[in-house]
């Protein structure tokens, strides 16, 4: 039976870019896993497996963009940052999860949106998408299979 009680909310999960905590507005990773069913005269018969990728996007405000700055300084250029991992661990009192993507290639999207009544903090949109071979595991179960990624 599932635990009852306090449930996992935004609030509850620390994220780490590499080494970093940074505090997101906004996080969210997407898995396209292109396994699809095949058919023989027409009549399901089984099913192939297709490429997979993750994909996502993250909302930072401008005092954690500056971590990301700093990095991208040390490297020589935004371009130039390696990938990394990013890590969700959330917590309460009857839930944890742990969420881990790995080799995350980002790429600034929407390098601010300002509104000139204020009333908001200055938000900036970064994409990422999934590098590593590791790819994503989900409480510590991996996604891909052990035969999926052989031989990389």
């Amino acid at each position: 039976m599932a635990k009852k009680g306090n449930h996992l909310s935004g609030q509850d999960f620390d994220v780490m870019f590499g080494d970093a905590m940074v505090h997101v507005e906004n996080l969210s990773a997407s898995i396209s896993d292109n396994r699809k069913a095949v058919q023989t005269r027409g009549i399901p018969d089984g099913y192939v497996n297709g490429d997979v990728a993750c994909t996502g996007d993250l909302e930072i405000d401008s005092a954690n963009l500056t971590l990301l700055i700093d990095s991208a300084r040390s490297s020589g250029s935004f371009r130039e940052l390696p990938p990394f991992d990013i890590v969700c661990v959330g917590k309460t009192i009857d839930h944890e999860q742990k969420i881990e993507l790995f080799g995350c290639l980002l790429s600034i999207s929407d390098l601010f949106n300002l509104d000139g009544k204020g009333g908001e903090k200055n938000k900036h949109k970064i994409k990422f998408e999934v590098t590593s071979p590791d790819f994503v595991r989900i409480d510590g179960v991996p996604y891909l299979s052990a035969k999926d990624i052989r031989d990389l």
